[in-house]
């Protein structure tokens, strides 16, 4: 199936211009955008700032640079003057949102949201893994509470025993006053805790896949009120952030996981379309680009799927457009730029795709790992390994590298995009890349 690459532009615009008006940003300086959730404020990956910094090392375009408290690999998220982040001592075991300025990374403030035994984890993850998000009026987190209990891992090759505890979502004023605090949800996984919370209309939606009695659910954003609350069939862990999107006269929630892609009413969570598999465990977050869903997956066998989305009840055999099992990863989200599928692997090989028909156009090895989700903002791709390097890549039949920037330190967040500038969270610092926009 071909798509119309007009048309394929004009969707894509409009999407983008429609989501803009119903996140209700509000802007700073010419083309600014409040970077307010996990990818971004599409939660894509595509920033429409234009002039943004190409070139940079930890001593060259950095306009600041401050020691971070703790550990995490959150990414932070931006609204006008604040930078929110979040962070665990595991010394005191406590789980921290921090309120910054943005122009000189100073504190404005900080608050312990809960303190709580530290679960157990996969290596390459973080006891402060989940992006807040906010509407510029609370921001949102959300942490695992553990109860210092172990129980059996589930959905695991090897026996071991692993945390079990709740989920805690937790609103704060933007001058850090707790707002609520509630627990939705039970919760264990072999790999730990991430759930980026999704701001939709009055709801705040979190996804509660895990080892065990699985649900989404959808909390109303001035109390914490569970609104609507769904289980998930096949009990299974992911770390998949929903996107959500006007398709087909519909607004979608779109999301992988469960051995399942799905597709909900975010209103209700009234299930739109399901497609089977294609495998049991999914990290990254779907792109949505002009008419086609895409997705990359997973573990134990790795795909990347183009769906259209336009379907209703199983669409399994029905709604896939393309797909391949070359060149797929497992974490690292995909990133849409103009006609092309940009998807790297953990293993540090990037993929090129003509979006439309799954065409690979190349493939090369280009980072040494990659933990983190890619960006993209004046029509470039910026790719962040494990070792800190910044690979700048323009899209096109052939590769084209612009820019190879080093930071010199370990980075497993993925960078944040606003006013002009880069926010990219290393092991031990946050690094603000570029002249003020």
């Amino acid at each position: 199936m071909c798509v119309d690459f007009t048309r394929w532009h004009y969707l894509a615009c409009q999407t983008a211009v429609t989501t803009i008006v119903f996140l209700s940003l509000v802007p700073g300086p010419l083309g600014a955008e409040n970077w307010n959730a996990w990818r971004g404020p599409r939660g894509d990956g595509i920033s429409m700032e234009t002039g943004l910094p190409q070139r940079w090392s930890d001593q060259e375009n950095v306009a600041w640079k401050i020691s971070v408290p703790g550990t995490g690999h959150a990414s932070p998220i931006v609204w006008d003057d604040r930078i929110f982040l979040v962070t665990c001592n595991e010394q005191q075991q406590e789980r921290i949102l921090l309120c910054l300025d943005r122009h000189s990374g100073k504190t404005n403030w900080q608050q312990v949201v809960l303190r709580a035994t530290l679960e157990t984890k996969h290596p390459l993850n973080s006891y402060a893994s989940s992006t807040p998000a906010t509407d510029g009026k609370f921001v949102y987190v959300s942490f695992l509470e553990a109860d210092g209990d172990l129980v059996p891992a589930l959905n695991v090759g090897t026996e071991r025993m692993v945390s079990s505890g709740k989920m805690v979502v937790a609103a704060y004023d933007l001058d850090g006053r707790q707002q609520w605090l509630v627990r939705p949800g039970n919760f264990a996984s072999v790999h730990g805790f991430c759930s980026c919370p999704v701001i939709y209309k009055n709801l705040l939606i979190v996804n509660g896949d895990h080892d065990g009695d699985s649900y989404i659910v959808a909390l109303e954003r001035s109390t914490g009120r569970t609104i609507w609350k769904i289980p998930r069939e096949h009990k299974t862990r992911s770390f998949v952030t929903p996107i959500i999107r006007e398709v087909g006269g519909r607004t979608q929630m779109m999301m992988s996981g469960s051995l399942s892609v799905t597709s909900y009413e975010p209103k209700t969570g009234k299930l739109l379309w399901f497609i089977d598999g294609p495998t049991e465990q999914f990290v990254a977050s779907p792109v949505y680009a002009g008419e086609l869903l895409f997705l990359t997956a997973g573990f134990p066998e790795h795909h990347i799927l183009a769906i259209d989305p336009t379907g209703s009840g199983d669409v399994t055999d029905s709604r896939i457009v393309w797909r391949t099992t070359k060149g797929a990863g497992y974490v690292p989200s995909p990133i849409a730029v103009d006609k092309f599928l940009l998807v790297a692997t953990d293993e540090g090989v990037i993929s090129c795709f003509v979006a439309a028909t799954g065409q690979r156009l190349w493939r090369k090895r280009i980072g040494e790992h990659y933990s983190t989700s890619a960006v993209t903002a004046g029509g470039l791709a910026y790719f962040l390994a494990d070792d800190g390097v910044t690979t700048v890549i323009k899209p096109d039949h052939e590769l084209e590298i612009v820019a190879r920037n080093a930071l010199n330190e370990r980075c497993y967040s993925s960078p944040a995009i606003s006013h002009g500038q880069f926010l990219i969270r290393g092991e031990k610092h946050l690094y603000c890349i570029g002249k003020e926009g």
